[in-house]
């Protein structure tokens, strides 16, 4: 039975809003056409294949969604519904649109997302009042100069393509302010990108960028910059022009070094840098004093600079996998932390400054050279967990103790003879690795039998009552 079958003829002729979403509907109901006050009409998530021609007898339809269904392809009646602000038609199976959707004049919100469009046919410029386009998820390999025409866009979404290059028209939509092209194939960008004067967020992750023209520093509206996943190996120096930027994300890149204008960034609250080629950071890195968030794993870092202290809203830095042998005393001035991860570098020592960082929660010092810790390690007392596997200690200070807040302490391969007697003090420990080293069974029975709900585990041994 018709879905609309229980409406009279007056009341379908009145109905102004329908909502037939989820109702496994194959065909629509023949009575479709008769609704023609209908203003806004949702179809989404049926099996829908095709759409009948009678759906361009709608006149005064301004909302249609069409989402998750099967649609192939739309019939050429669609370019009479000439009132449409609003056309959602994704994730269906589309190849390409009518010639008379260039019809659809008053259309401001545009979402072909996960479809399988090759081409954008050039009728889509005379769209002049669309504000959101959005081609994600599609197999677009280029865009027509006709995109140009879309002045008024705001919102241009193309991720997930198979685009090489923009036109160069792209410059021409003055009035965007959110520009999404990561997971293409872009080799450059054209110069006119500079006339997106408006432009607030640009992601251009996961493409095949080599360099960035120097006309990127005339988006000085720009707020989030996403540069990940492509092949940089410099910067130009006008990224420093930029000056509203909150967020850089520049991580598994080829950068060897940075340049100094980035110290001009100076509202950045979080740059990303990890899985570069750093071997130092660039001078001037003390002025980014809103920073919170600095990844700098996976680099070839081998000192930090002292100013690395005045940084002091960092409330998380990953160091690991670096070559860094030392760690400056200013790091204590990072009072905000509450994760520190310095695992595989090549630390002998710890300076006493560490016991400053007194909202550290997690503490990661995995294979590296300590052969022994700081007593200030004991003003650590919010720490869970604390990781010293795969270093050269051969005593803990007594100091751990009072730790107490520890959940998981790995000692995995050190050269250990003993625990200290203040480890017994950690009542809320459950977890202890002590495998690789020289404690005797008898201590760790002991201790099993003091804590008796922490797992130690011990070469090849699991102990736990």
């Amino acid at each position: 039975m018709s879905p609309l079958a229980h409406y009279s003829p007056s009341e379908l002729s009145q109905l102004k809003d329908l909502n037939l979403s989820g109702k496994k509907l194959s065909t629509l109901p023949p009575e479709i056409g008769q609704l023609k006050q209908l203003k806004s009409l949702d179809l989404s998530r049926n099996n829908l294949k095709n759409l009948p021609p009678k759906i361009g007898q709608l006149k005064q339809l301004k909302v249609l969604n069409v989402s998750n269904n099967e649609l192939t392809n739309l019939p050429t009646e669609f370019g009479q519904l000439i009132k449409l602000k609003s056309l959602d038609i994704s994730s269906n199976d589309l190849k390409g649109l009518p010639l008379e959707i260039g019809l659809l004049k008053e259309l401001k919100f545009l979402n072909l997302f996960n479809n399988h469009l090759e081409i954008l046919s050039p009728e889509i410029g005379q769209l002049k009042q669309l504000k959101l386009l959005n081609l994600t998820v599609n197999n677009l390999t280029g865009l027509p100069p006709e995109i140009g025409q879309l002045t008024q866009l705001k919102s241009l979404y193309l991720f997930r393509n198979k685009l090489s290059s923009l036109p160069s028209e792209i410059g021409q939509l003055i009035k965007l302010r959110s520009l999404k092209l990561h997971r293409n194939s872009l080799g450059n960008l054209s110069p006119e990108i500079r006339q997106l004067k408006q432009l607030k967020s640009l992601n251009l992750s996961v493409n095949r960028l080599r360099n960035l023209p120097s006309e990127i520093g005339q988006l000085t509206q720009l707020k989030s910059l996403d540069l990940s996943k492509n092949g940089l190996s410099n910067l130009p120096s006008e990224i420093g022009q930029l000056t509203k930027l909150r967020s850089l994300q520049l991580h598994n890149n080829s950068l060897k070094n940075l340049p100094p204008e980035l110290a001009q960034l100076i509202k950045l609250k979080s740059l990303d840098l990890n899985h570069n080629r750093l071997e130092t950071l660039p001078s001037g890195i003390e002025q980014l004093t809103k920073l919170k968030l600095l990844p700098l794993s996976n680099n070839q870092l081998k000192t930090l600079p002292p100013e690395i202290g005045l940084l002091t809203k960092l409330e998380s830095i990953n160091l690991y996998n670096n070559k860094l042998e030392t760690l400056p005393p200013e790091i204590g001035l990072l009072t905000k932390l509450e994760s520190l991860n310095l695992y595989n570098n090549q630390l002998e020592t710890l300076p006493p400054e560490i016991g400053l960082l007194t909202k550290l929660k997690s503490l990661n010092l995995y294979n590296n050279k300590l052969e022994t810790l700081p007593p200030e390690i004991g003003l650590l007392t919010k720490l869970k967990s604390l990781n010293l596997s795969d270093n050269q200690l051969e005593t803990l200070p007594p100091e751990i103790g009072l730790l107490t807040k520890l959940k998981s302490i790995g000692l995995y391969n050190n050269q250990l003879k003993a625990l200290p007697l203040e480890i017994i003090l950690l009542t809320k420990l459950k977890s202890l690795d002590t495998s690789e080293n020289q404690i005797t069974q008898a201590e760790l029975t002991k201790l099993n039998w003091l804590l008796p709900h922490l797992d130690i585990r011990n070469q090849s041994r699991h102990y736990r009552i």
